[in-house]
């Protein structure tokens, strides 16, 4: 109890209790989190280099097998078929048999190969090392013949060891050499009848020399195993185990392709093999444990310094920092008292550049934020209201009133009855939707009928120069606008594109939809704006609504772009408003994009 009052009596002893807590147990726990991981990472990898090296081991006598065994089409040819198929020969055949066991031989570059030799039933054979030749007993005494008699189309790959001189087709006794047999039957083309046989003799110093060469561990060794769990090639006296490998010769059979395992007496024994998929056989790797795993125990040992060394650091971290910190907190502190019961000018004065010097920096900006958060707002609700008046005032232009009375007049006097109905009527229309009810949002229908309205009006007055389309999914009409939003566009277009240009003019609104978003655009063939005004147009629309209030083109009564563009984000924030698209003498596109709402 003592000890709880103690720690929560002051920021001190906290700060010491937090920091032994927030020190000790994530170190402990780190460490031994890394330690777990860290030995299985790197034990993982030490194991799984080991298990890489024995099948690139069997990969590499599977590749040996294999481009020798391409001597195995011999047995297609037909010279070679001919002379195995007849009694006897003559001194051409035999010499182009010979000829073409040489082509192959500078074709592929068969350095590993002693000797190549065929043998028929009668015993009568021919080999690149004694030439033509007469058994002096029948080949199927030998019962590797025997058995590829009964399966033709099976390859045998023995060790020397498996097809002695005495059993051999031509004799050769390879005693100084290390000798592997490859041996197929050869069959007749239509009847695949056996007629004889091949065996390719190899030097297997190769695989002897990439044993010894092979490491795992430091201490280890790899050897390979037959299918019958005889030893074929053994490793250097030097490095062999012999007890290992008794052991691994007496355990269950290794019938995976690939695994490891570990013989736990007398010593721990890493075991890796990988199984040759040509030949049958397993090779093996022994190493001990300890050295597989070396890395991994070094590993260990590190963190466990690291881990001390961190707590000491921790500790003696904390008593230089107490002092640093207690006092500038209680200073922060009572000024965001201060500041918390509405006095924001209660800023703080920083010393030194540490942490909590910038959270003191951080809370004077905090109040000057909230200082002009609440003016900006102040500002931002006299916008609003200086938008509704401008849209009022915007209802009527008594200039464009004027223009259209004066067509009304003209045409009466003209006597143009249906054109005077016609006009009276777009008017009425006009200023009733302009007016709305005093309502400041409208569907997209609605404000679609009060533009064409305006254009039917200066269609009456622009006869010879303005067409006009509006082509808007019924879709799309719907969806609520911000009123006097259309009309501003189109008077745009009329006045600064299509009377600056001559010939017949055309408008187009039109409008689609665009993820979240609905975009309608005013598209004209006027004159459209130079390049240079283009980029001072978009740059004055992205300037504030304040600035904008009495910009060139709202000064004449007309509602103005950047009046639109202002009150659209003024209500819905970026990216929606207007957007400027123009060609030079060829024409401008201007788009409204406003939210799905």
């Amino acid at each position: 109890m003592k000890l709880f009052k103690w720690m929560t009596s002051s920021l001190r002893a906290k700060l010491l209790s937090m920091f032994i807590i927030l020190t000790a147990v994530p170190l402990l726990v780190v460490g031994l989190i890394s330690y777990q991981k860290s030995y299985s990472a790197v034990s993982n990898h030490s194991k799984a280099s080991a298990q890489l090296a024995a099948e690139q081991l069997a990969r590499s006598i599977d590749t040996l097998f294999e481009d020798a065994e391409k001597l195995l089409e011999l047995g297609n040819n037909p010279q070679v078929l001919q002379f195995l198929y007849s009694q006897s020969e003559t001194y051409e055949e035999a010499k182009s048999i010979l000829q073409t066991f040489q082509l192959y031989r500078d074709t592929n570059k068969f350095d590993n190969v002693l000797n190549i030799s065929m043998v028929n039933f009668y015993g009568k054979g021919i080999s690149e090392r004694k030439g033509v030749f007469q058994l002096d007993r029948n080949p199927l005494r030998n019962p590797h013949f025997q058995y590829l008699t009964q399966y033709p189309d099976v390859v045998l790959r023995l060790p020397y060891s498996e097809t002695t001189a005495s059993d051999r087709l031509d004799g050769f006794d390879y005693s100084n050499k290390n000798a592997l047999s490859i041996i197929a039957a050869v069959t007749q083309r239509i009847t695949h009848e056996v007629i004889g046989f091949i065996i390719v003799d190899l030097d297997d110093s190769l695989i002897e020399r990439t044993l010894s060469e092979a490491s795992i561990g430091k201490t280890g060794f790899f050897y390979i195993m037959d299918g019958y769990g005889s030893t074929i090639f053994q490793p250097p006296a030097s490095r062999a185990n012999p007890e290992a490998m008794n052991q691994i010769a007496a355990a269950q059979p290794l019938r995976a392709e690939s695994d490891s395992f570990v013989l736990k007496a007398p010593s721990k024994q890493f075991v890796v093999y990988g199984a040759s998929k040509q030949t049958g056989w397993t090779i093996i790797g022994v190493a001990p444990l300890k050295e597989i795993v070396a890395e991994a125990y070094g590993i260990r040992q590190l963190i466990i310094l690291s881990v001390l060394l961190s707590a000491v650091f921790a500790l003696t971290l904390y008593f230089f920092l107490t002092n640093r910190i207690t006092r500038p907190i209680q200073i922060l502190m009572n000024k965001m008292r201060k500041a918390a019961s509405g006095y924001l000018d209660a800023k703080v004065k920083p010393n030194g550049d540490d942490e909590i010097a910038d959270l003191g920096n951080s809370f004077n900006i905090m109040l000057d934020n909230i200082k002009n958060l609440m003016e900006k707002s102040r500002l931002e609700q006299e916008r609003v209201q200086m938008a509704e008046l401008r849209t009022l005032q915007a209802q009527i232009n008594p200039h464009f009133l004027y223009n259209a009375l004066d067509s009304i007049l003209w045409m009466a006097e003209d006597e143009n009855k249906e054109s005077v109905i016609k006009l009276v009527k777009a008017l009425s229309r006009f200023f009733r939707l302009s007016l709305n009810k005093g309502r400041d949002w409208v569907s997209i229908k609605t404000e679609l009928e009060h533009a064409e309205n305006y254009l039917v009006i200066q269609q009456m007055r622009y006869r010879d120069i303005l067409q006009y389309r509006v082509d808007v999914d019924p879709s799309l009409q719907v969806y609520p606008i911000m009123k006097m939003s259309l009309q501003p566009l189109v008077e745009n277009a009329i006045y600064h594109g299509i009377k600056n240009k001559r010939g017949l003019g055309m408008i187009r609104i039109g409008g689609y939809s665009e993820n979240d978003s609905i975009v309608l655009a005013v598209e004209d063939n006027g004159i459209g704006i130079p390049p240079e005004k283009l980029a001072s147009l978009r740059e004055e629309l992205e300037k504030p609504a304040d600035a904008r209030i009495l910009a060139d083109d709202d000064r004449e009564g007309g509602f103005g772009l950047a009046n639109v563009h202002h009150r659209i984000r003024l209500y819905f924030g970026y990216p929606f408003g207007i957007e400027l698209d123009s060609e030079y003498k060829i024409g401008s596109k201007i788009s409204i994009r406003i939210p799905k709402k």
